[in-house]
């Protein structure tokens, strides 16, 4: 029999990683008093705006605006800058489909690029070629909470006069050169998707320091009123986006426990990235020395198969996985979506556009397809485990490389 747990073999992992989501009595007391309150809606209530407050003062930035989720994040975002049909935004080909619905949305055409084949996040060299008298905006994903490089792609929005958007789904509480991610661009954009970094199940924030931008995008999340004016008047389009008072008031809690739980993971992953080194064949996403604190949505690595038998990354997760060892699905290359193949994204597009050969759907991608189809991502709650977890992990994994042939 072999040593490995998917053959029959004993597992080695046995001590439980951390739960998630986590929490005590103090989401519990919030609850109650949103339910004892009577005030469960966040319009006259007062626990979301005191979340959205919060959350942008932590993250270093003037304005908060908590929404449903992180796709109505980016939708809008893009509603409030006034992306529409003909245009275009510049996104990453490796992200979640949420990134480039949310532009075809405002009916506008996300025109994917290559993501660096270290960090995989967006190429700030591609983006600049990719430019076109059409384009409005460029979305920078903080891959896995690794900051993409902020440095090259602000320089290229503010010479090219293009909004820059964070999509920070990934990355709450991540640092570049010191300050916190989502203040960079003109927004920042966050999710509470139960997997992420703070939950209530479902919620999303937009952040900026960008006041016009704020009184936009505030009216869009808000059917369309300004703030101060009467409830009943509607300036601009806009729909119903409002997060609840039950939500804001867990995420309230969340937030108090964002910053200790960053540094521990960020802590831990750096040491799997010493312990990892020596297994051959295993390759840590890179660390930007300029990225100061990485939020660590995930651990990601890419798996060379000549050093583990040339079995497939499938293959290895679930060899992974019966050790114990848990993991995160990796995001396909957006161009290679039935959305995009089977042309149905058109249908949001408008005039020649719309009937236009859209050539970056043609091209390789080659850093994207590496990082889609070869990456392995150990999900955040393991992260907030002790050493000897992170220890565990790494022996795992050794082990897996030891009897790689039997999985052959």
């Amino acid at each position: 029999m072999s040593a490995l747990a998917l053959l029959g073999g004993s597992t080695s992992k046995s001590k439980p990683f951390p739960l998630w989501p986590q929490f005590d009595e103090k989401e519990q007391n919030a609850l109650n008093e949103v339910l004892e309150s009577r005030v469960w809606w966040s319009t006259p209530g007062t626990r979301t705006l005191a979340f959205e407050q919060s959350f942008a003062k932590f993250h270093g930035a003037s304005h908060g605006i908590a929404v449903t989720n992180g796709t109505a994040a980016i939708e809008v975002t893009m509603a409030a800058l006034g992306i529409n049909a003909g245009d275009e935004v510049i996104l990453p080909n490796f992200t979640f489909v949420a990134t480039a619905s949310a532009v075809l949305f405002a009916n506008a055409l996300p025109v994917l690029v290559d993501v660096d084949p270290e960090t995989y996040c967006i190429d700030p060299d591609l983006v600049d070629v990719a430019i076109t008298p059409r384009t409005k905006a460029i979305i920078a994903v903080h891959m896995g909470g690794h900051p993409a490089d902020l440095d090259r792609l602000q320089q290229i929005a503010n010479a090219r006069g293009l909004a820059l958007i964070e999509d920070s789904a990934h990355a709450h509480a991540s640092e570049w050169r010191g300050r916190r991610v989502g203040t960079f661009g003109v927004a920042g954009t966050f999710s509470f998707q139960s997997s992420k970094l703070m939950t209530a199940g479902e919620g999303g924030m937009i952040i900026s320091s960008d006041d016009n931008f704020e009184r936009q995008a505030r009216a869009v999340h808000d059917c369309g009123r300004m703030p101060g004016e009467w409830f009943y008047s509607h300036f601009i389009y806009g729909s119903n986006y409002r997060l609840s008072e039950w939500q804001g008031a867990i995420l309230h809690v969340q937030l108090g426990r964002l910053d200790e739980q960053t540094q521990l993971r960020h802590k831990n992953s750096r040491l799997l990235d010493r312990l990892l080194r020596e297994i051959a064949g295993l390759t840590p996403q890179k660390l930007d020395q300029r990225c100061t604190r990485n939020g660590q949505y995930a651990y990601i690595f890419h798996m060379d198969n000549k050093h583990f038998a040339g079995i497939s990354t499938e293959r290895f997760i679930a060899a992974m996985n019966a050790e114990g060892i848990p993991n995160q699905a990796s995001y396909p290359p957006l161009h290679e979506l039935h959305v995009f193949r089977n042309g149905d994204y058109r249908k949001r597009l408008s005039g020649k556009q719309a009937e236009a050969d859209h050539a970056f759907l043609r091209q390789k991608f080659p850093a994207t397809q590496k990082a889609a189809w070869e990456t392995v991502w150990i999900p955040q709650p393991a992260l907030l485990g002790d050493e000897e977890d992170m220890h565990e992990i790494v022996a795992a994994l050794s082990k897996i490389q030891k009897h790689a042939k039997d999985l052959v």
